[in-house]
């Protein structure tokens, strides 16, 4: 099927959502009952500072643990809110922030951040106007601020004017509710509330149940399974996570001219944020090229660039390593796709 479509089923007990476009599965996520999601607030107790690192741990509900990178002017015992802001590595403490947003799709409201911000992605004036009318019409309470999504652009005044209201009012309780223990304040939004709020484009939409293998989705994750990812022509690429890191490497397969391995390279930048999303695959990332000239960096370094603008997930270009692999680190905004589900 042509265009872009959101499919919203189940895999057993677990909320998953799917993203297609032209029929190729773009984006997955799939609910994850053993961790914290990602967005979900919290009112944490700090328990110890981490000295040599600036940071804090804290204690979360039933016996977890959180680490605040920034724990300056913070003492054991004290209560703090905080977001979780990804999944953490086996054995590691939950990374969370004290910087908190409250999401919806068209309106993020922050607090202790005054001020009306548009998107820069709304380059038309009138579209401009026409949010920030809907933000001074309704407002947000003192001390916060407001950003204004992309989304809006197509958004009805209506709509964008309830998100507003709504985030206001969830961001208004729960920072009113900082004293006390620690206890979950809310719990993150799901992969079917996800793909509403981050998947904005126009795209039809499926929620018949079965609609994942009715859809073709099924069998695109049952591919997920092997890390060999097949490029242009005869090339392809190997995407495997180890304890460490994300073990990328590039290879031209029977294509032997002059340019293959440039060809090969930049089909891999190309694949590459597609694969790693699809998997659930964050922290560092190394990439072996094939083997080419130092003079074609720059040009892998601009696809890069360009393909991981377009995705969804932080990840920040590190650069070249001595031995000439390309390095990234990309945000834990996702646990590994659990493909024995399938």
């Amino acid at each position: 099927m042509k265009g872009r479509m959101i499919v919203l089923d189940h895999i057993g007990d677990r909320e998953t959502a799917a993203l297609l476009v032209d029929g190729k599965l773009q984006d997955l996520m799939i609910d994850n009952d053993d961790a914290p999601r990602p967005g979900a607030i919290y009112r944490a107790i700090c328990d110890r500072p981490l000295k040599g690192q600036g940071g804090m741990m804290l204690k979360l509900p039933e016996g977890e643990t959180a680490f605040l990178r920034q724990g300056k002017g913070l003492a054991p015992g004290q209560a703090i809110l905080v977001q979780v802001t990804g999944y953490a590595d086996d054995g590691k403490a939950i990374p969370v922030t004290d910087r908190v947003l409250f999401k919806s799709r068209y309106a993020i409201v922050t607090p202790g951040k005054p001020g009306i911000n548009v998107s820069r992605s709304i380059k038309d004036d009138d579209v401009r106007e026409r949010v920030l009318a809907c933000a001074h019409e309704e407002g947000v309470s003192e001390g916060f601020g407001l950003i204004l999504r992309s989304s809006c652009e197509g958004g009805a005044d209506e709509d964008i004017i309830e998100d507003i209201t709504a985030m206001d009012g969830m961001a208004s309780a729960i920072m009113a509710d900082k004293d006390g223990v620690a206890e979950a304040l809310t719990d993150g939004d799901g992969p079917h509330a996800l793909a509403w709020r981050e998947w904005v484009e126009p795209a039809t939409v499926v929620t018949d149940a079965g609609g994942f293998e009715d859809q073709g989705v099924l069998d695109q994750m049952a591919a997920l399974s092997s890390p060999r990812v097949s490029l242009d022509a005869s090339a392809f690429m190997y995407v495997e996570p180890t304890r460490a890191l994300v073990a990328v490497d590039v290879n031209t397969g029977g294509d032997t001219s002059p340019a293959s391995s440039l060809k090969a390279n930049i089909a891999a930048c190309k694949a590459l944020p597609r694969a790693l999303r699809l998997r659930g695959l964050g922290g560092q990332v190394v990439i072996d090229m094939a083997p080419m000239s130092k003079a074609h960096r720059k040009q892998i370094e601009s696809t890069l660039r360009s393909a991981f603008r377009a995705d969804s997930i932080d990840t920040a270009l590190v650069g070249w390593t001595p031995l000439g692999h390309f390095e990234l680190q990309r945000k834990r905004e996702r646990l590994p796709t659990p493909l024995g589900l399938v």
